[in-house]
């Protein structure tokens, strides 16, 4: 393994390489997601409000300008730090944000697909984040409840209306994201996918070959791999590395459509992340990493 030059020391996110989503918004791979800079449970205003407009600020100075958060973080209180932190947005900063899961307490998220919630919601969004069209704007869940094709068919309505850029989907099965494209162009998919879970392999691989951004959520999950003097945490050691850094390094060079959005409320673990960027792997250092899951 080795890093690059330090021709970029301020804005490492700028090495993670780019990705069109949607073939029209170019960003940096390497993305930072917003869930954990409001409070337990991911409920009510976080415990330090300046810190997370600080988090968010450094986030943008080193590179990142692909930003992921929901209408449920908080409720709202994720889109507002947001606005709060970056409000003017600087150029080229995309927004990801979702709707489709509603909240009644910390750590209860309830699926809701009614095509006027979806579209109370992104109003909401608009209003929060003060913009007139959302970059990215994607369904948070699919609600089994309401026929998919309702809940896709609203999202298409509003980017025909102009205030979607782009369309996106979480946690759905390859099965799903098909359906959907029949009614709106797909720019992203957000699944679970980490260096240990990869039970979403099959929609990765899919996004692939459609040219599809895939977002994986809870990127640096890596468990038991991380203990002290476990496998992944020997691998760091030997590289110079954390087993984050190496988590996402593993992610940047498994597909190149992979934008990963780790999300964390101190500034510190924001510049650790964004160092992974620097990181280039072998293909023996990615096949030694990919090997990894098979001990957990």
């Amino acid at each position: 393994m080795t890093t690059t030059d330090d021709h970029a020391a301020g804005r490492p996110a700028d090495e993670s390489g780019t990705f069109d989503i949607g073939g029209a918004l170019p960003v940096n791979r390497l993305g930072y997601g917003t869930m954990r800079l409001t409070g337990e449970g991911v409920w009510g205003e976080p415990a330090d409000r300046a810190g997370a407009v600080r988090v968010l600020r450094r986030a943008v100075e080193l590179g990142v300008n692909l930003i992921d958060t929901a209408d449920s973080y908080g409720p709202q209180i994720s889109e507002q730090l947001i606005k709060e932190a970056l409000y003017p947005y600087p150029e080229g900063l995309v927004i990801a944000t979702k709707a489709g899961l509603t909240r009644r307490g910390p750590d209860d998220w309830r699926p809701l697909g009614r095509p006027e919630y979806l579209r109370q919601q992104l109003e909401l969004s608009l209003r929060h984040l003060g913009v007139e069209r959302i970059d990215l704007f994607q369904l948070h869940r699919v609600d089994p409840q309401v026929p998919l094709a309702d809940q896709v068919g609203e999202l298409a309505a509003m980017r025909d209306e102009g205030k979607i850029g782009h369309t996106g989907l979480s946690k759905v099965t390859v099965e799903q994201v098909t359906e959907a494209r029949a009614i709106v162009p797909i720019a992203s998919v957000q699944n679970r996918y980490s260096l240990l879970d990869r039970a979403s392999e099959d929609v990765l691989d899919y996004c692939a070959a459609e040219g599809t951004g895939f977002i994986p959520y809870a990127p640096v999950a890596t468990g038991d791999l991380a203990r002290p003097g476990g496998p992944l945490d020997e691998a760091a050691e030997q590289h110079g590395a954390t087993p984050s850094q190496l988590a996402l390094a593993w992610l940047l060079r498994r597909s190149p459509v992979i934008l990963p959005i780790p999300g964390t409320p101190k500034t510190a673990h924001v510049e650790e992340n964004n160092e992974a960027a620097r990181i280039r792997l072998s293909d023996a250092d990615f096949d030694a990493l990919s090997a990894l899951a098979t001990t957990a």
